[in-house]
């Protein structure tokens, strides 16, 4: 069982590795804020009482993080793990995306975690004066920083408004820490609901410094909602998944 980006010598990921038939672009890894594991979606798998496969799955052999979150928080991380499946560039050896954690530094989403391995890792506060979350996120984000090279961009997919990821990982990546432009103003599930409509189209967000940057502002209008499965589907597509028929605010 993987643990943290520390113990992977070559970390892999093949849902975010370059399409090698594609023109070369430059290297771009995503780093994930973390699902709310205090949610009541949380609760549906991370109670010894539930028996849902998932649950069970967890509590026996494990579920990887990236489709346990993708659970707990069916808009907001979905969205962000599904925009980096599509959009990562990865440098050569490496993951395209890492999930940020409270006390476990950074991880892959295809790090399989049981019941106990996941409370462990989300077991801190995320607060960068907190030593049980910064330790091993610094530890991690230098690795990730040596590893993928100076040409390599870092986008931050998670809040940008407090200083809880952009302090720590500043500190690390300078620079070549982004974030979607698009992000100012807009809550969680527009978020989520955006980057699903972003993998929709293949169009990406606009990703600019962190450093100097305005991170809160006005608002922006509410999002149109996402096609009706009724709707896809007469039109040839058969890629159907029920959630995206709702709005983020509905989430």
């Amino acid at each position: 069982m993987v643990n943290s980006l520390s113990e992977v010598p070559n970390p892999t990921y093949s849902g975010v590795r370059r399409n090698t038939s594609e023109p070369r672009e430059a290297s771009r890894i995503f780093l994930l804020s973390p699902a709310n594991v205090g949610g009541i979606r949380a609760g549906l798998v991370m109670h010894e009482s539930r028996n849902s496969e998932m649950a069970i799955r967890l509590r026996q052999n494990g579920v990887p993080v990236g489709e346990l979150f993708s659970f707990m928080s069916s808009l907001y991380f979905r969205g962000k793990l599904a925009y980096a499946l599509a959009f990562a560039v990865a440098p050569p050896g490496l993951t395209g995306a890492f999930v940020i954690t409270a006390s476990g530094g950074l991880v892959s989403p295809d790090t399989v975690v049981t019941l106990d391995r996941l409370r462990e890792i989300c077991s801190g506060n995320v607060d960068p004066a907190d030593p049980q979350y910064r330790t091993p996120l610094d530890r991690d984000a230098r690795i990730l920083c040596e590893r993928a090279g100076e040409d390599c961009a870092f986008v931050l997919l998670g809040s940008v408004a407090t200083s809880k990821y952009v302090d720590p990982l500043l500190k690390i990546f300078g620079g070549r820490l982004l974030f979607p432009a698009e992000f100012v103003g807009r809550g969680d599930m527009s978020r989520g609901g955006l980057m699903l409509r972003c993998v929709q189209s293949r169009e990406q967000l606009t990703y600019i410094p962190i450093l100097n940057a305005t991170r809160t502002g006005v608002r922006p209008p509410k999002l149109d909602s996402l096609r009706p499965a009724s709707k896809r589907l007469a039109s040839g597509s058969t890629q159907i998944d029920p959630r995206d028929v709702c709005s983020p605010e509905q989430e």
